[in-house]
């Protein structure tokens, strides 16, 4: 199930709740509203001119009657707009009415219609106001103090003690807000979590503390840990650099492991006073006769559920007191890249640039994004990102009904979500377009899942790459995964078809139904012999369910040629399949194919929608209308760069929102 608030596409979600029917009209392209230029504002005169000769009568003419401040209807007064200052000043509800007006959201349908150029000439006046100074250092946000989720968790022991575990598994499950689960707001600490760090924390400082485990070559794996907790490649002790000898005490050999240890678990240089607390509880250890592996398990164990170690985090402290607004220095700028490509924390070559102050360097630091997107630690990102995003985790929770699909089981849902995880990996790694998502005539099947697709030559389990009918499939869109988890279990749902596109393609989720909706099942209208198009035309006649129903249906009705497993069909129910529509600009398609075709066509209104969603997991934030100048400008890197996806990580690593941060004296 799809993240119906997520804050990078409907950044503003209360005012939909809170606007009455006859603001929900035609939810129309983001590429339709977009398309146009923006006016040229760039200076208050010409904005205050267009808004008194042009805006305001507009307003006046369609909205007056139910936005004016006798009736503000959803607590929309339009007469706020008297004067470009007032719209700036109450910017954040600027914000919110143009994104209302993007869903073309205006008069009811028994009301007067502005023109399609009406409309668009509003939404980009509002875009170029709001947009105006992005020349100028904006506010990057302030992110949420943001615990350690499950598989960073997992990922982070990896790395730091060269265990492959899976300890997070019995942790409490991760809240997801704005469609992922490393939001920084939603990253509590219950008491049973903390219960859950102090027994992970023993278990892993017990099997890295052993003497034994660092007396072997590079790449042979001895001592008390179970060969299979380790991953093949991962190389001896990580935390055990040091054993006491004839030139080492135990307690300088336990200061040297804590140094070290608490340096790349904080993710930053450690103070004095800080190992000195550290080894406080080694010398209470050894002050009561415990052996040396006994005491540096304390240390150890300590590090680990140290606030420092589970949390992200960013000194708010600047030395100038009036600066609201700072820097990353090169440790906090290495840990967002490390949490934001590879879920993990960085690695030993990131540490030393971060220590040379050499990372926050343009060339290097490119230099390096590169080299991350090509390490197997990304496979994190596919995982992570790719897997929210495309909503592929929610794959598991599907269950078709048995009886009328006997041919789906377990398997087959696996190989469903690895090849969506494939494409999305070729694209990744080979640096390709990101319209590759939408458009590309390859995909990645076993025999099973070949066999599901009508696919001949394809043999065994492993997967492989083959080139699609060109007739009947293209990109994510038409993938079994992405089908399947839009329909219902016994029969195809365009509104959730629609509605995924809109959502996670487009950007442009509509508002939430009113209150006292029937469902399609309900509406007394709705007939056995009448087909599933027939059903959806009947219930859409109500002008309360018109509204968004017209956008979602139509998209949805594109891919019904595809029955609720992804499998292709030209009938349903003994009717033949009509996947034929059109969309509100009036553009006609005629099957996936062709919709597919429209929707790519959209490429810098895609790119948007991409950037907004991974500078959301970047960040670890819900997006604010202050950011949508770096969206934009991430935007404009992917098209003047063929928009490769390195041009996509690069542009946030980049942005002004990844860079910087607010201070204290914010």
């Amino acid at each position: 199930m799809s993240n119906r608030h997520s804050s990078a596409s409907r950044i503003w979600s209360p005012v939909f709740s809170a606007l009455p029917a006859c603001w929900v009209m035609i939810v129309v392209l983001a590429g339709t509203v977009t398309a146009l230029a923006e006016p040229q504002l760039a200076d208050p005169e010409s904005q205050a001119k267009m808004l008194t000769e042009q805006i305001q009568p507009l307003l006046k003419q369609y909205c007056w009657d139910c936005h004016s401040p006798d009736y503000a209807a959803g607590e929309v007064d339009v007469s706020l707009f008297e004067s470009v200052e007032a719209a700036l000043q109450h910017r954040a509800f600027t914000a919110k009415v143009s994104e209302i007006l993007q869903f073309g959201a205006m008069p009811p349908d028994d009301a007067a219609q502005p023109t399609e150029a009406e409309r668009q000439l509003i939404v980009s006046w509002f875009n170029a106001v709001l947009t105006v100074d992005c020349d100028q250092i904006r506010d990057p946000g302030r992110v949420t103090l943001r615990r350690l989720n499950r598989p960073e968790y997992n990922n982070t022991i990896r790395d730091l003690t060269g265990l492959e575990l899976d300890l997070a598994a019995d942790f409490p499950s991760d809240d997801v807000g704005e469609g992922f689960d490393n939001i920084g707001d939603v990253l509590t600490l219950p008491p049973l979590l903390l219960e859950k760090y102090l027994d992970a924390a023993f278990v892993i400082a017990e099997l890295v503390a052993s003497v034994e485990s660092i007396q072997v070559p590079p790449l042979e794996i001895v001592g008390p840990v179970d060969p299979s907790l380790r991953k093949e490649g991962l190389e001896g002790n990580h935390v055990l650099i040091a054993v006491p000898g004839d030139d080492l005490s135990p307690r300088e050999a336990a200061r040297q492991i804590l140094e070290r240890l608490a340096f790349r678990a904080f993710r930053r240089p450690v103070q004095a006073e800080e190992v000195d607390r550290l080894m406080g509880l080694v010398e209470q250890a050894l002050d009561r006769g415990r052996p040396f592996e006994d005491a540096i398990q304390v240390g150890i164990a300590a590090t680990l559920v140290s606030p420092h170690f589970l949390f992200r985090v960013e000194d708010d402290r600047v030395a100038d007191p009036a600066e609201s607004i700072r820097e990353l220095n090169d440790f906090e700028l290495a840990t967002r890249l490390s949490y934001f490509l590879w879920s993990s924390m960085p690695d030993d070559e990131l540490f030393q640039l971060a220590s040379d102050g050499q990372l926050r360097q343009p060339s290097v630091l490119e230099a390096q994004v590169l080299r991350m997107i090509a390490d197997p630690k990304s496979a994190s990102l596919v995982e992570n990102f790719a897997g929210q995003w495309l909503n592929l985790r929610n794959l598991e929770d599907v269950t078709p009904d048995p009886q009328r699909f006997p041919g789906f089981d377990a398997a087959l849902k696996r190989a469903m979500r690895t090849e969506t995880e494939l494409m999305f990996e070729t694209i990744m790694r080979e640096d390709r377009s990101v319209a590759q998502f939408l458009t590309a005539d390859f995909t990645f099947v076993n025999q099973q899942l070949a066999e599901h697709y009508g696919i001949d030559g394809v043999q065994g389990d492993d997967f492989q790459q083959v080139k699609l009918p060109s007739d009947q499939r293209a990109g994510l869109l038409t993938q079994a995964s992405i089908l399947t988890l839009t329909s219902n279990p016994t029969r195809t749902s365009a509104v959730k078809r629609g509605l995924w596109i809109m959502e996670n393609i487009l950007g442009t989720p509509p508002p939430d139904p009113p209150p006292n909706v029937p469902e399609l099942e309900e509406a007394q209208e709705a007939s056995q012999a009448a087909t599933l198009r027939e059903q959806l035309v009947m219930h859409r006649e109500s002008p309360v369910c018109a509204s968004c129903h017209i956008q979602m249906d139509e998209l949805g009705f594109g891919f019904e040629n595809f029955d609720p497993i992804g499998r292709w069909r030209i009938e349903d129910g003994g009717h033949p399949v009509d996947s034929s529509g059109e969309l509100p600009d009036g553009q006609r398609f005629e099957g996936p194919i062709e919709l597919v075709a429209i929707l790519s066509q959209r490429e810098q209104e895609f790119a948007k929608v991409l950037a907004s969603r991974m500078l959301t997991f970047a960040l670890g934030r819900g997006l604010e209308y202050y950011d949508q100048c770096a969206v934009d400008s991430i935007a404009q890197q992917m098209q003047q760069n063929d928009y490769r996806f390195s041009s996509l990580v690069l542009g946030i690593v980049t942005s002004e929102p990844f860079r910087m941060r607010r201070t204290q004296g914010e």
